[in-house]
């Protein structure tokens, strides 16, 4: 998967507020409806998007689903935001060196 499938995925708000509830505790889809103000079929359908684009996935237990964040499902947009991250950083500290050579001159 790519950042762009991550962005376009946690682009809804709803499909982000599913995210985070899995991420705070893996969880079937009638315990993460119970908690939003969406119905179960929604919240499969939000699963089904993030499941596809690499961020949950789905693990059998006993006759239940249960839905959890994959970690290296979040790599790619990670990579692609510390990227600028980097270079903000980079940015600023060479504001600072040019500040303080300036005050040395």
């Amino acid at each position: 998967m790519t950042y762009i499938d991550s962005l376009s995925a946690l682009a809804d708000p709803t499909r982000r507020q599913v995210f985070e509830v899995i991420a705070a505790t893996p969880s079937p889809v009638g315990a993460v409806a119970a908690k939003l103000p969406v119905s179960r079929p929604a919240v499969s359908q939000h699963l089904k998007v993030l499941s596809d684009a690499g961020l949950v996935m789905c693990r059998a237990q006993g006759t239940r689903r249960i839905y959890a964040v994959r970690p290296e499902g979040l790599a790619d947009l990670r990579e692609w935001l510390d990227q600028f991250w980097t270079k903000a950083l980079d940015s600023f500290a060479s504001e600072i060196n040019d500040k303080e050579a300036d005050r040395h001159d």
